[in-house]
């Protein structure tokens, strides 16, 4: 499967990296180069997408160490039937995704600064996190933050296949390609035992 940028969402998210570009040349928020971000951000971004498609509207996700809001954005933009809370800890990053998603009119994305351990109680019906960090780590920052039974979705490059299995989850790959950044999975993690 190689994810697509849906058509409808092409003009916000071109406005998103003219946006990003402004931003980046004084505050460095990111260090990849112009003309991987629209691939590596925004396409990777939508491989979300059809795992996300049967969740009810008014559904919570919470999107863990979103940086610049991906992939809390691109999922706010795509579902704007769903409450998006993205999370980080870099402040000058939160500015600027408050400040694109002023921008761009979407009204169901709220970013917070801060650290997991102090947040707790987000209450999400699903995580989500970009390269953050080893499937373990992110199931424990989760774990206080989701509902009981919750899923969490990480998009991961090839090596993830190398971490250690979590204790009391049980993962599944979703398999991607990305055009020219190569093979990557989307892994569902599911507790073992929901509650």
């Amino acid at each position: 499967m190689v994810p697509h940028i849906p058509a409808d969402l092409e003009p916000a998210l071109r406005r998103y990296l003219a946006l990003l570009d402004r931003w980046n040349r004084i505050h460095a928020l990111t260090s990849l180069p112009p003309a991987v971000r629209r691939e590596e951000l925004l396409v990777d971004a939508c491989a979300l997408l059809p795992l996300l498609a049967g969740l009810p509207a008014q559904s919570r996700v919470v999107d863990l160490g979103t940086g610049m809001g991906i992939p809390a954005l691109v999922l706010a933009l795509a579902r704007p039937d769903l409450e998006i809370i993205a999370v980080d800890s870099s402040r000058k990053k939160i500015s600027f995704l408050r400040q694109a998603a002023l921008e761009l009119g979407i009204r169901n994305l709220t970013a917070l600064a801060g650290r997991f351990e102090a947040l707790g109680g987000l209450e999400g019906d699903v995580g989500v996190a970009k390269a953050l960090a080893p499937m373990a780590q992110l199931l424990d920052w989760w774990r206080p933050l989701g509902r009981p039974g919750s899923p969490f979705l990480a998009l991961k490059g090839p090596e993830w296949a190398t971490e250690p299995q979590p204790e009391g989850w049980s993962l599944t790959a979703h398999p991607y390609e990305l055009p020219t950044r190569g093979h990557r999975s989307v892994v569902e993690a599911r507790p073992s035992n929901p509650t």
